[in-house]
């Protein structure tokens, strides 16, 4: 069954008519209630603001990186563990091919479920998760073997656990280590994207956003609950972040916006897999083309580039 937001419920109720109409077979109503939906998803969707975009990032029904393994890959073999302590089941990490293209896939999964959720401790990873996702690129790198990331997670585990095996060790290692990968690397954020959590899989020759995601420092709740010790503020904060796609191309911290169907990934799975499959192929032909340490260069480039301030 569909999940519906607060803003979509009008969309609802013309499904349920339009539902109720197809099991009578009222043709006419179908006809009437089809166009219906289509002005009521044109307008629900292309005026959304930027906190309704982040309940979008963050729906329940919104594909995740196993959804997209499923949907774009074929011969999919999973790496597990990072040879030091377990294997992070929040961190996924596949070798096989996309449309002929040899990949290695890591990505931040949150799991759908009381009992997957738990599993995947709800798409925040430990230190070992973005361990076994260097591990996978190493090995990716050995072969020559292009990488793409899919970044999900509210922002890594900040457990006592976690924080005593190295949690920020581990992701500053992948920060280094990452930038410094001598194979093409495509970096989405098809969801949430949220602080370090994110970063550890983030640096990329090429970073792009799914229109409906964010990427940000830290959670509008955790701003709100900082700034103005409101939990009732996460709208305004959500506005101050600068989270949506739409903020950071044009502050120039991601290279591009990847268009999902208008009315969101999570109402049509296999034509958003679709657009990331394309948009990875067309990134890893541009990179492939460029020599290796002009790549490098480029990358260190862009890395170094950002930021900036005023007096």
């Amino acid at each position: 069954m569909a999940t519906y937001l607060e803003f979509e419920k009008k969309l609802q109720e013309i499904e349920q008519e339009l539902e109720a109409a197809k099991a009578r077979g009222d043709t006419a109503a179908i006809e009437i209630l089809e166009k219906d939906l289509q002005k009521e998803v044109a307008k629900t969707y292309k005026n959304l603001s930027d906190y309704q975009k982040l309940q979008l990032a963050r729906h329940p029904d919104r594909p995740y990186a196993l959804d997209y393994v499923r949907l774009i890959m074929h011969d999919a073999y999973e790496i597990h563990g990072d040879r030091c302590f377990r294997d992070d089941p929040a961190i996924i990490c596949y070798l096989g091919y996309v449309d002929g293209q040899k990949t290695m896939l890591i990505g931040e999964q949150k799991g759908r479920g009381t009992k997957n959720k738990l599993k995947r401790n709800f798409g925040m990873p430990h230190p070992e998760g973005y361990r076994k996702a260097l591990r996978a690129a190493k090995l990716a790198e050995k072969f020559g073997i292009p990488i793409l990331m899919l970044i999900d997670t509210p922002g890594a585990y900040p457990g006592v656990g976690a924080e005593e095996r190295g949690q920020s060790e581990a992701i500053a290692r992948n920060l280094y280590e990452f930038s410094k990968l001598r194979v093409p690397t495509v970096s989405i954020v098809i969801g949430e994207g949220g602080s370090g959590g994110a970063l550890a899989i983030g640096v990329a020759d090429r970073l792009a956003m799914m229109r409906y995601s964010v990427f940000s420092v830290i959670s509008p709740e955790g701003c709100a609950a900082i700034l103005w010790n409101d939990p009732a503020k996460v709208e305004q904060a959500t506005k101050a972040l600068k989270i949506t796609a739409e903020d950071l191309k044009e502050l120039g911290l991601i290279d591009d916006i990847i268009e999902e169907p208008l009315i969101g990934a999570h109402r049509d799975k296999e034509s958003a897999a679709k657009l990331v499959k394309e948009y990875y192929l067309s990134a890893v032909k541009e990179l492939e083309a460029l020599d290796t340490d002009e790549r490098l260069k480029r990358r260190y480039e862009k890395l170094m580039s950002m930021g900036r301030f005023k007096e």
